[in-house]
């Protein structure tokens, strides 16, 4: 009796082609991203295979013929050339989401004006406004009502279809329990074909919470807490009474004149912080540069590089370019890092700087009057004091030499054969902060400034007219 070999390759065949065509369908219309599908379900296309071999091998074994369970060739390429698709289709969406430009979708872009009622909410409304791609405007208003304006942008071949897109495409305001949401209407962030720009004026004492997927957002002149969330696109607050909250994956940030605490987090690139009452705290990779500036309540600034706290900030901060800049910082001031060259001057608390692999310079143009703390490796540390300070100062340098403009009975240097240097002692009265540096494989230097106001010359004399003889 002659037995056909089973065809259970086939089988597998329409459910792998099945289960790309879900793929693809749920990405055009449910939104999906195949990117971060495959990242957890990819094994499932070998469980699949496999629960497929095993019921091939026990038909074939039915059948009396064990090996036509056998892997094909055409099995493997078939699941080399869906993945290769699959590979293809999430490098297009990476490039949407993550390169510059907004080219990707096909055909000419046309714009339609948006129409949306104005809604009439409590003065002090919650309010959540939700945008998948394009930019969003807030500013306040005495009126206690929501009003958008903007534009609908439609990628289509022909301004016929473009406007048919278009009509279905809207913004709502609904409300949500004791909250008020602006939405978009058949407008996912899975359509690339369509964007809205939107101007949003809301209540000034409502507390505000957008939430964006690409595209730039500004907010000005709120009294209440500001909260953004955005993946792609700049970022502005200005001139905010609340707390201003902001999550960010891509993109700069810039919040200026604010009366409460601001919190930056996430990944993106500069970030600016102007004129704060209250505290800084910048928590992420941000790759700069990063400024600060008159912070009343200091900065928190954490990344896997570094770990700074300073308690009150009247000048400035700047990290970029490998240098670390603090400039009058009254409070107490804790920095942990590396691979910076760190200039800190004019401190008004105790300093503990913790760095390798950059130069470490700390000013003072008034004498210390807290303690200081500097520990560094393959880099120099140079403290500079003016000459009327007294402290207590304890200075190790392995394999590096030690240089101190001040001198005294009480100071003692030594050095040992192998290049170690070693200072210790009392300056001034006595009764000054405790000096605390050491680094190896690298130089320590105490610098004396003059403390003596300079007098401004004498203006010259002029001399009088001659007389007029009469």
């Amino acid at each position: 009796m002659a037995y056909s070999r089973p065809r259970g390759s086939a089988l597998f065949s329409g459910l792998a082609l099945l289960f790309v065509g879900l793929l693809l369908l749920m990405r055009n219309y449910g939104g999906l991203s195949i990117g971060h599908a495959l990242g957890r379900w990819w094994p499932l296309i070998f469980i699949f295979w496999g629960a497929i071999k095993i019921y091939e091998r026990g038909a074939a074994a039915r059948a009396g013929d064990p090996g036509a369970a056998r892997v094909t060739p055409g099995e493997i390429l078939l699941v080399l050339g869906l993945l290769s698709l699959l590979g293809i289709v999430v490098a297009v969406d990476y490039g949407r989401q993550h390169l510059p430009g907004d080219d990707w979708g096909m055909g000419n872009r046309f714009d339609f004006d948006l129409d949306v009622p104005n809604k009439t909410v409590p003065a002090d409304a919650r309010i959540t406004i939700r945008n998948a791609k394009g930019d969003v405007s807030v500013r306040s208003s005495d009126e206690p009502e929501i009003r958008v304006a903007g534009k609908k942008y439609v990628k289509s071949w022909n301004e016929t279809d473009a406007e048919h897109i278009a009509t279905a495409v809207s913004i709502e305001v609904v409300q949500n329990g004791d909250g008020y949401e602006i939405r978009p209407v058949n407008a996912g962030r899975g359509d690339s074909r369509i964007s809205l720009d939107l101007e949003v004026s809301v209540p000034k004492k409502a507390s505000l919470t957008i939430r964006g997927e690409k595209g730039d957002i500004t907010v000005s002149d709120m009294a209440k807490p500001v909260s953004v969330t955005t993946t792609n696109g700049d970022i502005e607050v200005r001139d905010t009474a609340g707390d201003v909250t902001i999550d960010t994956h891509k993109g700069n940030v810039k919040v200026s004149d604010t009366n409460g605490n601001v919190k930056v987090s996430g990944h993106g690139g500069e970030v600016n912080v102007s004129g704060a009452t209250g505290g800084l705290t910048i928590d992420g990779e941000f790759y700069g540069p990063i400024r600060a500036e008159k912070v009343t309540k200091g900065v928190r600034f954490v990344s896997q590089r570094t770990d700074l706290t300073i308690s009150q900030l009247s000048g400035h901060m700047e990290t970029g370019s490998g240098n670390l800049e603090i400039a009058d910082a009254p409070g107490n001031l804790s920095l942990r890092t590396n691979s910076y060259d760190v200039s800190i001057e004019n401190a008004g608390g105790k300093v503990k700087v913790d760095n390798r692999n950059g130069q470490v310079e700390v000013r003072f143009s008034t004498p210390p009057k807290e303690d200081i703390e500097i520990t560094n490796s393959s880099a120099g540390i140079v403290l500079s004091l003016p000459e009327s300070s007294s402290f207590d100062i304890l200075a190790d340098c392995h394999s590096g030499d030690i240089d101190s403009e001040f001198s005294s009975e009480s100071l003692k240097k030594t050095s040992t054969q192998s290049g170690d240097s070693h200072l210790e002692g009392k300056y001034g009265n006595g009764r000054g902060p405790k000096i605390t540096l050491k680094t190896s494989y690298g130089s320590i230097s105490v610098r004396r400034i003059s403390s003596e106001i300079p007098v401004p010359p004498a203006p010259p004399r002029v001399k009088a007219p001659p007389a007029v003889p009469k």
